[in-house]
């Protein structure tokens, strides 16, 4: 069975607001290294909807810097899974996910050869309930929020990580990786 990896940035105080860090070249090339890590990205409807909006093709409309093309062709051409009870369907290379979670996130790590690749606040909260994430990586920004949305809030059991690895990237953001313990 294939890894969930879950990647998200934070601010130093747990901010995991996107509009909280300043994405740079480097933070970028480093997120498309993680893709290449996953045959498919499992996403919640926000996130789905979020990313499709920057980073679908007919957002090239939207202007960016150049260093910003290479991820937002890694992640158009990405096979995308959609957790959602709202939505009714979805496009842009992803198939909607409903259902038993727990035996939907099973059979796509099944089915994938390289690993899935998930981010976001909600949809991690239930995978990390379910015991579903296999590597948490947190991009710490060196950034004091002082407001916004908190990971794992209610989370109803902790869950004991050992540290796997840690790097820093040129803006002065930790990487680190941990697994589960148990």
């Amino acid at each position: 069975m294939a890894p969930l990896r879950y990647s998200i940035n934070i601010t130093v105080d747990g901010c995991c607001d996107h509009l909280a860090v300043s994405p740079d070249e480097d933070l970028h090339r480093h997120h498309i290294e993680n893709l290449a890590r996953a045959d498919a990205l499992l996403f919640g409807r926000v996130l789905y909807e979020m990313m499709e909006e920057a980073w679908r093709p007919s957002a090239s409309a939207v202007s960016r810097p150049d260093w910003m093309e290479p991820f937002a062709r890694t992640i158009d051409a990405a096979k995308k899974y959609v957790v959602s009870s709202t939505l009714e369907q979805v496009d842009w290379n992803a198939e909607l996910v409903q259902g038993d979670l727990g035996k939907a996130v099973e059979q796509i790590k099944r089915e994938s050869r390289t690993g899935v690749f998930v981010s976001g606040v909600q949809l991690p909260l239930a995978l990390a309930e379910l015991g579903l994430i296999d590597e948490y990586e947190f991009v710490v920004h060196p950034r004091i929020a002082g407001r916004g949305p908190r990971l794992f809030e209610g989370l109803a059991k902790h869950v004991d990580l050992k540290l796997e690895s840690r790097f820093e990237l040129a803006s002065g953001a930790s990487v680190m990786r941990y697994v589960p313990t148990s």
